[in-house]
């Protein structure tokens, strides 16, 4: 019997595996313990070099939110514009930095300043909107968001705006220029003063814009005659702007004239509030109060449903006056996401200790309380997110109705600006002292002319530094700024 054969004896080489590469065949393990990093004291001797470093300048948005309070905004945002000018073309209206710091300088602080600003606010959750402010006492504002900005167009189909209230604002922020990539761009589409006209009554003829205007004593002083340009309408020494614009939004309808770089000249519009939704936005605003005074740390608000959006066409008959005889647009402009349109007035805190997320939920508590921003004071009785309706004041914009058989009438712009102050009296026109609308002046052939359109961020620039959003987004270092999508002009 034939013996079995011995096995080969093991060869001190391993087979490589074929499955694997070549060039990993040098691969090593490590044991976890090998890579753990050398170990750390519980109780660092310096705690302070494990904070980030303080940023070596403030930043605009910072200023802008109230991060940081500085003593003098006029030079800071000066300084800031200026070196953020850009060059534009001979057409485009555009604003002094020297005439810009007067035009503050002259209205704030002052019983008797009406300074007005229009932002753009491109936010990247409310979308693009603009913010019509206008001073109410020394120190502070009131405020409306439109969503499509001002009307230019008399014979648009689209003829309202929805404007809607928001808070209280700092007459300072009338000056901003910033971004951030939390609230987007913000620009100052234009910029000036304003004059609260008396409400045209229904019974007495339209004036003629080509007929002279009729002989009236001047005003006795420039503030009347600010607050009161048109010559038919004497006012008291005493009466302002300010008072005449608080005396106005009781009543819940403004006649506005703008005095501005951009806007044409003359350029009125008027607001309305109608009483159902002076009701309704006091209802709103009592429960925003009644639910921010019961919110705890750790806990999530409810998000309270869209309420439906009443029309004006319900109101009473003395709310339906429409100081001119002019159609409502019926598809008014809701701006969705209000309750998170402006940024928030505070630093995300999120590590601070318990006791400065109470005393800033007390800072909170206080703004939804009077509806103003720190520093801001409430003097005309804003109720937030009250909706107004805003429209062309067509007449008083010096549009002349031409009737056309079997259609509707046909609204003929001014003539040219040279041709008007050809033919106006110096009486009809801003005054031109450097307190007055004149100093948020531009020549004629420098601003908008009828009808105009509000194109958005894409095109609108700043009339201080001639800047688009994108220009200011990148000299604010901002970044990976995503803008809401969907927000469309009115050109029709």
């Amino acid at each position: 019997m034939e013996s079995q054969p011995r096995k080969r004896p093991l060869t001190p080489d391993l087979i490589p595996n074929p499955l694997i590469k070549k060039r990993n065949l040098d691969w090593s393990l490590d044991s976890p313990a090998s890579r753990l990093p050398p170990p750390r004291p519980i109780s660092p001797p310096h705690p302070t070099t494990d904070k980030p470093p303080a940023p070596s300048s403030t930043s605009t948005a910072q200023i802008e939110a109230g991060a940081v309070q500085i003593s003098d905004h006029l030079a800071r945002f000066t300084s800031s514009l200026s070196t953020h000018l850009r060059p534009t073309s001979a057409d485009v209206p555009r604003l002094p930095i020297a005439r810009y710091a007067r035009l503050y300088e002259s209205c704030a602080g002052s019983p008797g300043g009406a300074h007005f600003v229009v932002h753009q606010h491109d936010h990247p959750v409310a979308g693009t909107h603009y913010d019509l402010r206008l001073q109410i006492n020394e120190t502070s504002s009131v405020s409306w968001a439109v969503m499509y900005g001002l009307p230019g167009d008399a014979n648009s189909s689209r003829l309202s705006r929805n404007a809607t209230e928001t808070r209280i604002h700092c007459l300072w922020n009338h000056l901003v220029e910033t971004a951030s990539p939390d609230t987007g761009s913000l620009i100052i589409w234009d910029t000036g003063t304003y004059s609260v006209l008396p409400r045209r009554s229904k019974h007495v003829p339209p004036d003629d814009p080509s007929s002279p205007p009729a002989e009236a004593s001047p005003p006795s002083s420039p503030q009347q005659q600010q607050s009161h340009p048109h010559p038919l309408h004497p006012v008291h020494p005493q009466e302002t702007a300010q008072s005449l614009l608080h005396a106005a939004f009781q009543t819940r309808k403004i006649r506005l004239r703008l005095h501005g770089a951009k806007l044409p000249d003359p350029y009125v519009i008027n607001l309305r509030l109608t009483k159902s939704e002076d009701a309704a936005g006091r209802s709103r605003g009592l429960r925003t109060r009644a639910v921010g005074t019961r919110r705890r740390r750790g806990r999530t608000a409810r998000v309270r449903p869209r309420e439906p959006e009443t029309s004006s066409d319900s109101s009473s008959s003395s709310d339906e006056d429409d100081n001119n005889g002019q159609k409502r647009d019926d598809d008014l402009d809701l701006i969705e996401g209000e309750n998170i349109q402006e940024p928030s007035r505070h630093p995300a805190n999120q590590g601070a200790p318990s006791v400065s997320e109470e005393h800033l939920e007390q800072q909170d508590a206080q703004v939804r309380l009077t509806n103003a921003y720190h520093g801001a004071s409430n003097t005309i009785g804003s109720v937030y997110q009250r909706k107004w309706y805003l429209s062309l004041d067509r007449r008083a914009s010096g549009f002349t109705e031409k009737r056309r058989h079997g259609s509707r009438s046909l609204w003929e712009p001014p003539p040219p600006p040279a041709a008007a102050a050809a033919a106006s009296s110096p009486s009809s026109t801003p005054p031109t002292t450097d307190d007055g609308p004149s100093s948020g002046s531009e020549p004629e052939s420098c601003r908008l002319s009828y009808p105009f359109y509000v194109r958005g961020p894409q095109f609108e620039r700043s009339v201080v530094t001639g800047r688009l959003a994108e220009d200011v987004l990148r000299d604010e270092g901002v970044t990976g700024f995503v803008p809401r999508k969907g927000w469309m002009p009115v050109l029709e």
